[in-house]
């Protein structure tokens, strides 16, 4: 599975599933939007451990994820957990991809059997590249890890972040990336959000919701796939604020693995109204239709204070009407290609590099 395959999928409603199986991680990097370290309470008991693999475990041939992440923190600290969540979904007929901070590649040491196992088990395997990594994990350790693992015959990609488009670092890493390995390792490129640790790197005037506003009224791509956070509550976006607040707004909210499993999920990911309109109509135009003033935090803030109460619209949602808009959106969205949705949700001069040497 190539990283253009997964981003294709991306607007696809419940064709994918994100895992953030820990909030731990090794490294301390500046600009972290989930501010992970490794006093964070948010790692998998034996309690945790159990409601993953049962809610992995829910999925089959018919109703499965096309596509599973496993996130953190660092969710190789976990690579027993990792391996079994991959072959539990690779089982029912779902690919799974893992993104890695590396922390493990830092003394220059060879990849230890635990995590290269869950590693070679995946799909795709995608690591991070940036300023604040390399002073963690140097360049050269990262590519040493990335050609040991297409050696082993498992597609990788790298996920890289900057200031933005004017930020020299990305043009010199992805220029670095392209003369060492060409074609063979596509890259994702965002930007630094002032979320997490990140929170006052950037200036005020630089919003939160940046990489994820398609523009004023426009339609969101990032309520399609739900998220399981750390805290095994499941959330139906993967805005980082989304994925934090407590409580999850009542729309954005699809279950608990304490209390769920994946064809529950699904259907209400599928089913809800109000996260049909914002798929099809965006929480601007949503929030306009309700009479309802612009609210502080922007895009994604406008999201999370949509009023509890249904609207006219919601209730024409809820019909074939809803679910063909809803479909219909996503197959256009998904016809523009996945550079077109970065250029949308990422660092936009970068978006080709999600397939290297394809015609832009």
């Amino acid at each position: 599975m190539e990283l253009s395959e997964i981003v294709d999928l991306r607007p696809e409603p419940a064709a994918g599933l994100l895992v953030a199986l820990t909030r731990r991680c090794p490294l301390a990097c500046a600009h972290c939007s989930t501010a992970s370290s490794m006093d964070s309470p948010d790692h998998p008991d034996g309690t945790r451990r159990t409601q993953l693999l049962r809610f992995v475990r829910s999925f089959t041939p018919a109703q499965r994820p096309e596509a599973v992440l496993l996130t953190g923190g660092e969710p190789l600290l976990l690579p027993g957990l990792a391996h079994e969540l991959t072959r539990a979904a690779q089982a029912a007929g779902s690919r799974v991809a893992l993104l890695s901070g590396l922390f493990f590649a830092r003394d220059g040491g060879p990849v230890p059997a635990t995590i290269l196992r869950a590693i070679t088990a995946l799909d795709h395997f995608s690591a991070s590249l940036d300023a604040p990594h390399e002073r963690e994990v140097p360049r050269a350790a990262v590519f040493r890890v990335l050609a040991q693992v297409l050696d082993a015959g498992v597609p990788v990609s790298l996920h890289l972040t900057g200031t933005g488009p004017e930020d020299p670092y990305l043009a010199e890493a992805t220029d670095a990336v392209l003369r060492e390995f060409g074609a063979r390792v596509p890259m994702l490129v965002n930007e630094v959000r002032p979320v997490g640790r990140a929170t006052g790197l950037l200036p005020t005037a630089v919003g939160p919701d940046r990489a994820f506003a398609p523009g004023p009224g426009g339609p969101c791509a990032m309520a399609a796939w739900p998220v399981i956070a750390p805290d095994g509550t499941v959330v139906a976006c993967c805005n980082q604020r989304a994925v934090d607040r407590r409580p999850v707004p009542p729309h954005l909210r699809l279950g608990h693995l304490a209390e769920d499993d994946w064809p529950t999920v699904r259907r209400r990911t599928l089913d809800s109204p109000r996260l049909r309109l914002i798929r099809t109509l965006g929480p601007d135009r949503l929030r306009a239709r309700h009479g309802t003033e612009p609210a502080p935090g922007g895009y994604c803030g406008g999201c999370h204070a949509l009023p509890d109460r249904p609207g006219a619209d919601d209730l024409a949602a809820a019909g074939p009407a809803g679910r063909l808009l809803d479909q219909l959106t996503a197959a256009r969205r998904r016809a523009e290609g996945p550079a077109a949705l970065l250029r949308h949700h990422g660092c936009a001069p970068y978006a080709h590099l999600v397939r290297p040497g394809a015609a832009t």
